[in-house]
């Protein structure tokens, strides 16, 4: 007798997997987007205001980790202590984004959820807002740091999605989204009041830069957390990758080839709020990312999860690491906030892809 994963794969698989590319061209797919991500965070690391070659940016890199001692001159302090943290959390961040996006839509069943639906990233920039208003530059408020702050205020926002969608029984996807949506704006009226009551120009260019995403604050310090978020819940939803497929197909289709759904849900749930979290109190909140790499990995690879994470998480890692070089080299003097270009990018994707779905239908 087939095992309760087995009929869960089954028809699932089959669905999910119909006009698919093969196996093998998914791994070339997976390798040759790892070669350009790696492409990608050594231009990121060599260009900005002071360039450093190719060559020295690799042999910089290489020697700090085989341990050798700081090289003389500003070159080693630009590489390793600036451009490297903040090019790794680019990526970090971009591949949250991206898997992050890719369970959300499961989650939900809705093409249009990205991973600040729940409202998880309102109760983090309302975290951050009165860390930065209320509190000190160094300690924050309550001697949280801006990052803690807005974790907490990530964890808040978690906790009252949790306690109105729970209720009746279930996680529905009309219970979340109704209910991530209202406490989102409930929060977000919080932060409008707190942004009102801003003091001075350095306040306010903080509370912008962070309502519209930045990576101008990575350290080395900071990049450890995110990281292991990141792969830790890559392998959280991949291992849950066929009953993503199966949710995909309805409810009762799911429940019909061994899923509980219930269960699934409150488990993803738990999985996206941490990650969303975790990510936003590092870099704000960084909009269309979640929504649009998912979208251009199914064009690629289809609907089946067991590729279309992995996919959406490289692409994701790619695309804001590309996204953050224009934002340092873009303006002569002026950093641009990454939300900024991701939204100029995002929406004629967007509307690109709607338009081809209108095609199609």
């Amino acid at each position: 007798m087939p095992s309760r994963t087995e009929r869960t794969a089954g028809p699932a698989r089959e669905a999910a997997a119909e006009g698919e590319p093969g196996a093998t061209r998914v791994v070339w797919l997976l390798a040759g987007l790892a070669v350009v991500l790696l492409l990608s965070l050594t231009a990121a690391v060599s260009w900005g205001s002071s360039g450093v070659p190719f060559e020295e940016v690799w042999s910089t890199v290489l020697h700090r980790l085989t341990g050798g001692r700081p090289r003389p001159g500003t070159r080693d302090l630009i590489v390793w202590q600036l451009r490297v943290p903040r090019a790794l959390l680019a990526a970090v961040v971009g591949a949250g984004l991206g898997i992050v996006g890719t369970a959300v839509q499961a989650l939900v069943r809705n093409p249009l959820a990205d991973p600040y639906l729940l409202g998880i990233s309102n109760g983090a920039s309302l975290g951050a807002v009165a860390a930065i208003v209320l509190g000190t530059s160094t300690s924050g408020l309550f001697g949280f740091g801006v990052s803690g702050a807005a974790f907490l205020g990530a964890l808040l926002s978690f906790a009252l999605v949790w306690a109105v969608a729970r209720r009746g029984g279930g996680f529905s996807p009309l219970r979340l989204v109704l209910a991530g949506v209202a406490i989102g704006q409930f929060l977000s009226g919080f932060t409008s009041y707190l942004v009102l009551r801003v003091g001075d120009e350095q306040q306010t260019q903080g509370v912008l830069f962070w309502l519209l995403g930045s990576l101008g604050g990575a350290q080395w310090s900071t990049l450890a957390l995110p990281a292991a978020a990141v792969l830790l819940g890559l392998f959280v939803l991949q291992a849950r990758a066929r009953a993503l497929n199966a949710l995909l197909l309805g409810d009762e289709t799911a429940a019909a080839l061994g899923v509980d759904v219930a269960a699934l849900r409150r488990e993803l749930f738990v999985v996206t709020s941490v990650l969303t979290g975790v990510l936003v109190s590092v870099s704000g909140a960084i909009g269309f990312v979640g929504l649009m790499v998912p979208h251009l990995c199914r064009l690629v690879v289809g609907g089946d999860h067991r590729r279309l994470l992995p996919v959406s998480a490289l692409t994701g890692a790619v695309l804001l690491v590309v996204v953050d070089v224009v934002c340092r080299t873009a303006l002569p003097s002026t950093e641009l906030p990454v939300g900024v270009v991701t939204a100029f990018v995002g929406a004629p994707v967007l509307l690109f892809l709607l338009d081809r779905r209108l095609e199609r239908a």
